[in-house]
C-alpha cells in the first residue's frame, strides 16, 4: 500500500506532541515522555500502518469494531454524499431520511419485535439509555421499586456512571465511587475455572438466587453479553440464555442483551442473541454498526417495552445531541449494504472453525491454558501450570502482559489484546474479512511470541 498522510510532523515530533497534549483513553500517562508511541496513520483491509510505514495485522479490528475491514471507499463516499445533502440535523423532535431508513433496516434485522431504535453516539450511551429505559418502563407500569440491575462479574458494560454500575470490574469502578446505586453482580460463565462436576446451568441459576435475595419487586433488568468480553471471550453454556429468559419472565425482569461487541457479524450473525437462540427485551449495539467509520450506537427496544411511552403526552426524557447523526446513519446504511453484498456473517460462520483450530494448535505451548470464544471473537487464557490451572500473580501478570507480550506482539506485526481484567488472556477479533492468509500470520506470531513468553516466565 502506498501511504499518503496529511500530518506535518515527523514521527518523533508526533510522539512528543502526543505525550504533551493527547490524553489517551485507558492509558498509563506516567510513562517516559520520550518513549516511542504507536501512531497509526493508515489502514487497508485487515492491516494498518504506522507513521514509519510498518504494516501490522489488526487482530483486534481496532477494538472489536472495524468489522468490514479498513479503508472502505464506499463508506467514505456515503459520508461525503450525506454531508453535501444534509450535514447535520438533530432527532430531538425532528427526523431526517437517513435516521428513519436506518431505524427501519435495523428493526428488520433485529430478532422478534425489537422494532424501536433509539440512536446514540456509542456503546456506553446505548447501555446508559437502556438502564434509564428499564427504570422508566417499570415506573410507568406500576413497579416503581424496580430499579436494580443484575450483571456478571468481570463484565464490562461501559464507562458512564450508570453503565459503570453494571460493569463488574473492580479496578474500573473504585476510582469513581459512589456509583449509581442498584448494580448487582453474579458469577460469569468461565467454566474453565469451575469444578468438573458443577451443574452447567449453575451461573444462570445464580441470577434467580440473586433476584430472590434482592427482592423480585426491586430488580428491573438483567444485562448480559452473548459472549462476555471481560475475562476473555466467555461463551455461555448450552441452555444458559433459555434459563435466564425463563427466570426474567417469572420475575417481571427485563433482559438486556449488550451486543456492543457481539453484533454486526462478530459471532457470525447480525446479533449475537440470534446465535444463542434467545429473545431479549432490549439490545444495545455500537462499534461495528458503522464499521467504526463514524461514532454511532443504538438501543433497540421491543414494541412491548416502547408501548407505555406511546400513550398520550408521555415522553422518554432522554437523548444525545448526535444520536442518529445523518452522516453516521448514511455510513451505517452503506455498511449494511457491504454485509449483505459480501455475506460477511456467512463468511464468519464458514471460517470460524479454521480460525479456532489455529488457536487450538497452540495448546502445546506450556502457558496456553484455555482457548475459548465464538465466531471471530476468541481468547487464549495464560496459566503458570496447565495441570493445576494455577494463574499468574499480579506481579507476574504485569511482567508477562505489559513487560513482554504487548510490546513483543506489536513488534512482530500483530495487534491484539493482552489483558488481565480477569485472569491473563490474549484476545483476538480480526476484521470479518480475515481468511486463511491472516490466520496463518496470526498463528506464526503467536507461536513465536508465546513460546518466548513461556520460556521467560519459566
Amino acid at each position: 500500500m502506498s501511504i499518503t498522510t496529511t500530518h506535518a510532523y515527523s514521527t518523533t515530533e508526533l510522539s512528543e506532541l502526543a505525550h504533551r497534549h493527547l490524553w489517551m483513553h485507558f492509558s498509563r500517562m506516567g510513562s517516559d515522555p520520550h518513549a516511542p508511541l504507536p501512531i497509526i496513520v493508515a489502514g487497508e483491509g485487515c492491516y494498518v500502518y504506522d507513521a514509519d510505514g510498518k504494516r501490522y495485522l489488526d487482530g483486534l479490528a481496532a477494538l472489536f469494531c472495524v468489522n468490514a475491514g479498513h479503508g472502505r471507499p464506499e463508506l467514505a463516499e456515503a459520508a461525503a454524499n450525506q454531508i453535501r445533502e444534509l450535514d447535520f440535523y438533530t432527532t430531538w423532535s425532528y427526523a431526517h431520511p437517513r435516521a428513519i431508513e436506518l431505524a427501519e433496516r435495523i428493526a428488520k434485522l433485529a430478532p422478534g419485535d425489537l422494532n424501536r431504535v433509539f440512536f446514540t453516539s456509542g456503546g456506553s450511551e446505548a447501555v446508559e439509555s437502556a438502564l434509564k429505559l428499564v427504570r422508566n418502563y417499570h415506573l410507568l407500569t406500576g413497579s416503581a421499586r424496580k430499579t436494580k440491575v443484575i450483571a456478571r462479574e468481570i463484565a464490562y458494560h461501559g464507562t458512564s456512571l450508570g453503565a459503570l454500575s453494571a460493569t463488574g470490574i473492580t479496578s474500573l469502578r473504585e476510582q469513581f465511587e459512589p456509583l449509581v446505586p442498584g448494580g448487582c453482580h453474579v458469577p460469569n460463565t468461565n467454566s474453565y475455572r469451575w469444578p468438573a462436576d458443577r451443574d452447567p446451568l449453575w451461573a444462570a441459576d445464580a441470577i434467580a438466587e440473586r433476584i430472590e435475595f434482592e427482592g423480585p419487586d426491586t430488580v428491573a433488568a438483567v444485562i448480559l453479553e452473548p459472549v462476555q468480553n471481560g475475562g476473555g471471550c466467555l461463551p455461555p453454556q448450552d441452555g444458559y440464555f433459555q434459563r435466564v429468559r425463563e427466570i426474567c419472565d417469572a420475575n417481571n425482569v427485563l433482559l438486556i442483551s449488550d451486543e456492543v461487541i457481539c453484533s454486526w457479524g462478530r459471532l457470525g450473525y447480525y446479533f449475537g442473541s440470534e446465535r444463542y437462540g434467545y429473545q431479549p427485551d432490549i439490545i444495545t449495539t455500537a462499534k461495528g454498526l458503522t464499521n467504526a467509520n463514524q461514532p454511532m450506537g443504538a438501543m433497540i427496544a421491543s414494541d412491548r417495552i416502547a408501548e407505555p411511552f406511546m400513550q398520550g403526552n408521555r415522553s422518554f426524557s432522554h437523548g444525545f445531541t448526535f444520536g442518529g447523526h445523518p452522516v453516521a446513519a448514511a455510513v451505517a446504511l452503506a455498511n449494511i449494504d457491504i454485509f449483505e453484498r459480501e455475506d460477511l456473517c456467512g463468511h464468519v460462520r464458514e471460517k470460524e472453525g479454521e480460525f479456532r483450530g489455529m488457536l487450538e494448535d497452540l495448546r502445546d505451548i506450556p502457558i496456553v491454558g484455555d482457548v475459548r470464544g465464538a465466531g471471530f471473537f476468541q481468547a487464549i487464557e495464560l496459566v503458570k501450570d496447565k495441570t493445576t490451572k494455577e494463574t499468574f500473580n499480579d506481579q507476574e501478570s504485569e511482567e508477562l502482559l505489559r513487560g513482554f507480550l504487548s510490546g513483543e506482539l506489536y513488534r512482530n506485526g500483530l495487534i491484539c489484546r493482552a489483558d488481565d481484567r480477569g485472569d491473563p488472556v490474549i484476545q483476538l477479533s480480526p476484521p470479518l474479512i480475515a481468511d486463511t492468509e491472516q490466520f496463518e500470520e496470526i498463528s506464526h506470531v503467536l507461536r513465536t511470541v508465546l513460546t518466548a513468553a513461556s520460556e521467560r516466565m519459566a
